[in-house]
């Protein structure tokens, strides 16, 4: 309105000759537009506003209202907890105590729940076990205790009598005559029945001796009022223990007496025979195994079928042990050693073999027996291997084409005639009947029986060495034997593993079945053992020979007798080596250790000569009388058999097994002959001379015989 005015006014004054009355119509008109538009603008505003207004004064009111009921709650939760504030204090002490008396509670409802199941003792462990309640409660339960046990006490006296007779002086007969009565009244009290025999007096004056003895029987005696037990040996029984047969049905016997006369009765939910059970099972079933069954164990793996037997007889004599509830439980420790018949049967095996084994290796060396080659190793039959070794097509070409190369001759390997102990020899015997049970036997027993073996192998190379010490090392004979037994089980050593190994049941028979490792050890032992006993020899004689005065001055009465009998006591020393080793090494063995000590001998006498300076003639002729002596006699201390006439063939082989023996005769040879049968034989150093000695020490032994003249020198210029 006021800009179109404005408009109007300004150009007003510009108009000129316009018709005003016009413009003012024009103006009037606009003028009530306008107005009407502002009176309809307002009247729409108003009416809408009003509704708007008093809906917010309506808002605004229960805005107030709500307001105020939040100051009231405000003021009412300030009020509270300022009331809570107060009395915190007192809460949390009645909460504690609270706590406190339910914790009591709590504790006295579990000891009374104890309580009901009368597990007093589990009660003392607990740490509340000083409560006022419990130490009453335990006061009063052992006063009771000692009551009731002195009442039953009482009572058994008169419902069962025991009559144990003094042991002292008298025999098992005697003993166990009419030995012990249980006698219960049939019109006793049922209730006093809770009564039970003591368990250690049954077991041991009962239950123990039956199974022990086997002479021991049962006797039962019923009568009106009572019924008597007693124990009774009739007669000596000719078997050192009981068949497991036998101590069950005689157990049974017993027990089931008691059963029906006085222990089948109930204490709360368990019958006085359950308890009774309880007592006495694991002891009795420790002494029928210890006792019975350890023996019933079959020594051979043939029987082991017919244990079968036994373990039935097992299972029924538990059977009526539960039936009578004297036993409870599906397994026992009884059943079970039945059972694992052939885990005892190894170990059983295995400890006889081994204490049979060293009862042999501990006994006599001295008692020989003959082995030749022919000698063969007795095998029991053995079952065809399950899988049988197929010769491939390779195989066989190859075996046709070794046809035609030389064969082996039919000595070779074997093992040479010569003595060994017959205790070595049952020994071998022991390890072929444990190889052949465990052909028959389990897995698991042929590997323990395998290994038992090899451990008798083992305890023979560490014990007989021991055992024999002072006697391998006094006597030749004993060391000689000695040699031959480990020779003997290392020749077996080598084949043993290879005869069995198919006939084993796995893992034996895939290649771990073997001996061979073993044969080193034992041979190394019986030749140590035998160089021992030729060193202790060989000191012997060189002993011998250190009396003969160096072979010198033997113009000299004295001297030559001291040299005569030091040769003539080397020559009975391995004559009596030679009788002693005759038949019993191996001739091979025995030619080359009475060879070794011979060369031993001669040896140490070309070395005294040689030392000697100055040999008269008559000191060469008694050496060469001494040194004769030896070459005579000297060959026939070989006499490795017992048939005098072969024995010749040996002697003349002597220079095979004496290296010194030909440079000993040809220094005899020296003692006698005269410079040129010395040049001669010497022969420009290819002569039999120069084959034995240097130039240096022929000169030297020249030099020493003849006397220093032309001819010696002339013969010396011709030792070169």
């Amino acid at each position: 309105m006021a800009s179109f005015v404005t408009e109007v006014l300004a150009s007003s004054g510009k108009l000129e000759k316009e018709d005003l009355s016009g413009k003012i119509s024009k103006m009037s008109r606009k003028v009530e537009y306008t107005k009407e538009e502002v009176c309809d603008t307002i009247n729409k505003r108003y009416n809408e506003f009003l509704p708007c207004l008093q809906g917010s004064e309506e808002l605004m009111g229960q805005v107030d209202e709500l307001s105020k009921e939040i100051d009231t709650l405000k003021t009412c939760i300030d009020s509270e907890v300022r009331l809570k504030l107060d009395n915190i204090h007192v809460a949390m002490a009645e909460y504690a105590k609270l706590k406190q008396q339910l914790e009591k509670n709590t504790m006295i409802i579990s000891m009374l729940g104890h309580l009901k199941e009368a597990s007093v003792e589990s009660l003392k462990d607990w740490k509340s076990s000083e409560l006022p309640l419990l130490r009453a409660l335990s006061s009063e339960l052992t006063v009771q205790r000692e009551n009731f046990i002195y009442i039953l006490g009482d009572e058994w006296k008169r419902l069962a009598i025991w009559k144990l007779p003094s042991s002292k002086g008298k025999s098992l007969q005697t003993l166990y005559q009419d030995f012990v009565h249980i006698t219960h009244s049939s019109t006793a009290n049922p209730v006093m029945a809770d009564c039970h025999p003591s368990g250690q007096i049954l077991l041991k004056n009962m239950l123990k001796p039956l199974v022990m003895y086997p002479s021991l029987s049962v006797k039962v005696t019923e009568q009106d009022d009572a019924t008597s037990l007693a124990l009774q040996c009739l007669e000596e029984s000719s078997e050192e223990r009981s068949t497991p047969s036998q101590v069950y049905s005689k157990l049974i016997l017993v027990l089931k007496t008691l059963h029906s006369n006085l222990l089948d009765v109930s204490i709360g939910d368990k019958k006085l025979s359950a308890v009774l059970g309880e007592l006495i099972w694991e002891e009795i079933s420790q002494c029928i195994i210890h006792e019975c069954l350890l023996y019933s164990i079959p020594t051979n793996s043939s029987q082991l079928e017919k244990y079968n037997t036994v373990i039935k007889e097992t299972e029924e004599f538990e059977k009526s042990l539960k039936e009578m509830q004297y036993l409870h439980g599906d397994s026992t420790d009884l059943l079970k050693y039945a059972r694992d018949v052939n885990c005892h049967f190894a170990s059983k095996k295995c400890k006889d073999v081994i204490v049979a084994a060293r009862k042999l290796m501990t006994s006599k060396m001295h008692n020989t027996v003959k082995i030749t080659p022919n000698t063969n190793v007795t095998l029991p039959k053995l079952p065809v291997p399950s899988s049988e070794v197929r010769v491939s097509q390779e195989a066989r070409k190859e075996e046709v084409m070794l046809d035609n190369v030389k064969q082996l001759a039919a000595g070779t390997l074997s093992l040479p005639a010569c003595r060994i102990s017959e205790s070595v020899q049952q020994l071998m015997e022991l390890v072929l009947n444990t190889l052949c049970e465990a052909v028959g036997s389990s897995p698991q027993c042929a590997l323990q029986l395998f290994f038992t073996v090899r451990n008798i192998f083992q305890l023979f190379y560490d014990v007989v060495p021991t055992y024999h010490k002072e006697s391998l090392l006094k006597f030749p004979h004993l060391a000689a034997i000695q040699h031959n037994n480990c020779m003997y089980l290392a020749h077996h050593l080598l084949t043993l593993g290879h005869q069995f190994r198919p006939h084993l049941p796995p893992p034996l028979s895939e290649g771990i079945a073997t001996f061979v490792d073993m044969v080193p050890g034992f041979r190394k032992l019986g030749a140590q053992c035998f160089l021992t006993q030729l060193n202790v020899q060989r000191a012997e004689l060189l002993e011998r020979l250190s009396t003969a005065r160096n072979f010198s001055n033997l113009d000299d009465e004295e001297n030559y007798i001291a040299a005569s009998k030091a040769v003539r006591q080397v020559i009975h020393q391995l004559k009596q080596l030679g009788t002693v080793w005759q038949d019993v090494l191996p001739v091979s063995i025995y030619c080359k250790a009475m060879g070794s000590l011979l060369n031993t001998a001669i040896t140490e006498v070309i070395s005294k000569i040689m030392m000697l300076e100055d040999i008269s003639s008559e000191d060469g002729e008694h050496l060469h009388t001494l040194c004769q002596t030896i070459i005579e006699e000297g060959p026939l201390v070989f006499i490795p058999l017992a048939e005098e006439n072969k024995n010749k063939k040996y002697q003349e082989e002597v220079p095979i097994y004496v290296k010194k023996w030909i440079t000993f005769k040809e220094l005899v040879i020296v003692l006698r002959a005269n410079l040129q049968e010395i040049v001669n034989r010497w022969a420009e150093g290819k002569g039999p001379l120069a084959m034995e000695f240097s130039s240096s020490e022929m000169k030297s032994l020249i030099r020493a015989l003849f006397q220093n003249t032309e001819r010696r020198a002339i013969a010396l210029t011709k030792i070169k």
